[in-house]
């Protein structure tokens, strides 16, 4: 929501849109990192008390932001977002594997994302009214109210998915092994890897958005969240079209062929920005993310399918590795200090095609596990 305030809230707090981005960036590695402690609490507690407590954290870092008076506090208290909102994530995931069989979780997960889709096809948009009507601090208090009506919404409507399982340990040592007999799963470290450098394309064009739209090309808060909301339609658009995709062709099938295509689009995309591309051309990349949309759910129920029990880890880790490569990559943003798009772009087609060669590499010995437990 606050995308389109960046140019605003750089003014106030005195500093480059580049470094604001930086916030960004902090978000997405406290909604990794903080994954790695809710997998195992969920599993331990069940999956609604968690959920409130991260809420309840979420909320009061949102309203920091509100008085935040210099970037340093402002990437601080994102962060600090970051790890109370990411429960949420990990509970969604794990309640997919808790209350459907594994053969519908691709779909299910692309009916979530369609859910979530609408707040990235409209939160840019919303939040450049608010920005330019009330001013960037009420982004942040509008997003403390969602996040409270949603913890009404969850104490009224949702059940509890999984029971408190008190064999679940959370000694740091035990949470350790279990995280690393996970990731000795071929096909989990195998698609959630490959997965998670494809789409983490998407983070990279989040934080890079305001500095190719704004800075270079001069459009609008207002005309950047109207692109912005068109190109959501693509990453949007691929996740649904997969619902329809994999009641007819198997999960692994739509993976690669789209992260073949994502690694054209991406490699077409750089050389035409090297040639000079205007801002016409960067509807290239409504195809990179549709492409997106399609790699996400495919790899998250796959990487998820060998595993029921630990299922809250299993997410927790998958979330990590997504959105931890995600922050990584997307930081690069601000540490680069784009001025132009080439960077942005560069660091795209990199992280996909870093994921194609993940899955090029692994995919045999995933065949093999496979063929071993049959």
């Amino acid at each position: 929501m606050y995308l389109a305030a960046i140019p605003q809230i750089a003014h106030d707090l005195v500093t480059t849109p580049a470094r604001v981005s930086m916030s960004i960036a902090s978000y997405f590695i406290g909604l990794g990192a903080g994954q790695l402690f809710y997998g195992p609490v969920l599993d331990r507690y069940g999956r609604k008390r968690p959920l409130y407590a991260g809420l309840l954290l979420y909320v009061f870092a949102a309203i920091g932001c509100v008085a935040a008076n210099t970037v340093e506090v402002l990437i601080a208290l994102r962060l600090l977002q970051g790890l109370g909102g990411c429960v949420a994530q990990v509970d969604a995931i794990a309640m997919v594997r808790d209350f459907f069989p594994v053969e519908d979780s691709s779909r299910i997960i692309s009916m979530l994302i369609l859910i979530l889709g609408v707040s990235p096809l409209l939160a840019p948009t919303v939040g450049g009214i608010v920005a330019a009507t009330l001013g960037w601090q009420w982004i942040f208090l509008l997003l403390a109210i969602i996040a409270v009506a949603i913890m009404l919404i969850v104490f009224r409507y949702l059940p509890e998915g999984h029971q408190p399982d008190p064999g679940i340990s959370l000694k740091p040592r035990r949470i350790i092994a279990s995280f690393l007999a996970i990731l000795e799963d071929p096909q989990f470290c195998t698609y959630a890897l490959a997965g998670a450098f494809s789409f983490c394309g998407l983070f990279v064009y989040v934080a890079g958005s305001p500095i190719i739209f704004m800075d270079m090309f001069h459009v609008s808060a207002r005309t950047y969240g109207g692109i912005f909301a068109l190109l959501s339609i693509g990453f949007i658009g691929g996740n649904q079209a997969n619902i329809w995709l994999s009641r007819r062709h198997q999960d692994r099938r739509l993976f690669r062929i789209a992260l073949y295509c994502q690694a054209l689009v991406a490699i077409v995309f750089e050389v035409a920005v090297l040639n000079g591309a205007g801002l016409t051309t960067t509807i290239v990349l409504l195809l990179y993310l549709s492409c997106a949309g399609l790699t996400y759910p495919n790899a998250a129920a796959i990487a998820m399918a060998p595993f029921s029990r630990n299922a809250g880890s299993a997410s927790a880790l998958l979330g990590f590795l997504q959105l931890g490569v995600g922050a990584v990559a997307s930081a690069g943003v601000g540490l680069l200090n784009s001025r132009t798009s080439l960077p942005i772009v560069s660091l795209m087609s990199a992280t996909t095609l870093i994921g194609l060669a993940i899955f090029l590499v692994g995919q045999g010995r995933a065949a093999r596990q496979r063929h071993e437990i049959s």
